[in-house]
């Protein structure tokens, strides 16, 4: 993937120059500790140290501070942006819901993945290269098509094109499921928040 696709969700490190940052680095503590490994077409691995908020064999809600601020695409990111990773074994996609620390949504980053195994302290996925990048306002862009390999596997290609379709075919509906999936889990990751 290109230096900006992806990588700015994730890392494990809390931001400790806001008051608020400091209350939530104690509670994550509380919080179960998950190594997010991420698998590229060219073979490369990425793990990411990140905490669990909900999950099971199937499907897992991850959580990551951005230690600085990041421009992902366009989209700025303060420090403290807050991602909230959603991930299923049965979707051709995963997301990073990106929040800022007050809790409003900045953003949507889905991966289009493959490969997702959920198991304890530790999530795998391959990372299929394309992107979509939603945001509040109305911003829905297909990204990092030209990183696909000319002589990707079929069966690949249309996984690719079939998690860039989920995600394209009702953006508002998907958004919105995830949306509300975040705001339950924000006193799990931010009980005195709350």
């Amino acid at each position: 993937m290109g230096s900006t696709s992806g990588y700015a969700l994730q890392g494990g490190v809390a931001p400790s120059d806001s008051a608020p940052a400091v209350a939530y680095t104690t509670a994550m503590r509380a919080l179960g500790e998950v190594v997010e490994i991420k698998r590229t077409l060219a073979g490369a691995e990425k793990r990411f140290a990140c905490r669990l908020l909900e999950g099971d064999a199937h499907t897992a809600v991850l959580l990551w501070i951005a230690p600085g601020a990041m421009n992902v695409h366009g989209v700025e990111l303060p420090a403290g942006t807050i991602s909230f990773g959603h991930f299923w074994d049965d979707r051709s996609y995963n997301v990073y819901h990106w929040l800022g620390p007050a809790g409003h949504t900045l953003g949507y980053y889905f991966n289009i993945a493959d490969e997702t195994l959920i198991s304890p302290g530790r999530l795998e996925w391959l990372d299929l290269a394309v992107d979509v990048l939603a945001t509040p306002g109305g911003r829905l862009d297909v990204l990092d098509e030209h990183e696909l390999p000319p002589d990707l596997a079929p069966a690949l290609r249309a996984r690719v094109e079939a998690g860039v379709r989920a995600v394209l075919d009702d953006p508002a509906a998907l958004m919105g499921e995830i949306e509300a999936r975040s705001r339950v889990l924000w006193p799990v990751a931010f009980p005195d928040a709350a």
